[in-house]
């Protein structure tokens, strides 16, 4: 159990995917701008990641490594991302057309978000059981939509403040990026168990 902790602890908070290990920069800037849109972009990206993680742990271990095929793990993983990704896009697009339109072309880059590939590849490199990848996953995912989430409402919050013309927009942004990132250094000298 206290294996399961320290990984949700660790995976959202000390190594956050965005902060800590710089994967999905491009939804983390393109989709802040609104906390509403933010969210619907965490919740499709959790979706994604915990079922790809699934999916490509057992893609590793039942096909790839019996075969002696690891060299193809990143091809079949982006394929694997790819398909999974097209499926969401069909199942949002019936169930809630309306945040379908809000993320508009943020959808299709999920597929091209090096976080969803990153975290299938992690959970391969550190060895962890099917288990501990589930978990892993989900706990990456929430801490990428924290830090969605988080950035989204300092982003609302700077376009209603009056900055410097060569500041505004993404200057800013990325300034405020930096310094969260270093809020969340702090979580580093947490030890568990």
């Amino acid at each position: 159990m206290l294996t399961y902790i320290s990984i949700i602890i660790t995976a959202i908070f000390i190594n956050n995917i965005v902060f800590s290990q710089f994967l999905g920069i491009c939804p983390f800037l393109g989709v802040s701008k609104k906390t509403s849109s933010a969210l619907g972009m965490g919740a499709a990206v959790t979706f994604v990641i915990t079922l790809a993680t699934v999916v490509c742990w057992l893609i590793q271990y039942f096909i790839l490594e019996p075969l002696g095929i690891t060299f193809l793990q990143t091809i079949i993983f982006i394929l694997v991302i790819a398909f999974l990704v097209q499926m969401l896009e069909l199942i949002m697009k019936k169930v809630t057309p309306a945040l379908y339109q809000a993320l508009g072309v943020f959808l299709p880059l999920i597929t091209t978000n090096c976080a969803v590939l990153g975290v299938a590849i992690l959970v391969v490199q550190k060895g962890f059981n099917l288990m501990e990848s589930l978990t892993y996953g989900i706990a990456t995912s929430i801490g990428f939509t924290l830090a969605l989430w988080i950035f989204s409402g300092i982003r609302e919050q700077l376009a209603l403040q009056h900055a410097p013309k060569a500041m505004r927009g993404i200057p800013l942004a990325l300034i405020c990026a930096g310094i969260l990132a270093m809020a969340f250094m702090g979580f580093s000298g947490i030890k568990i168990g």
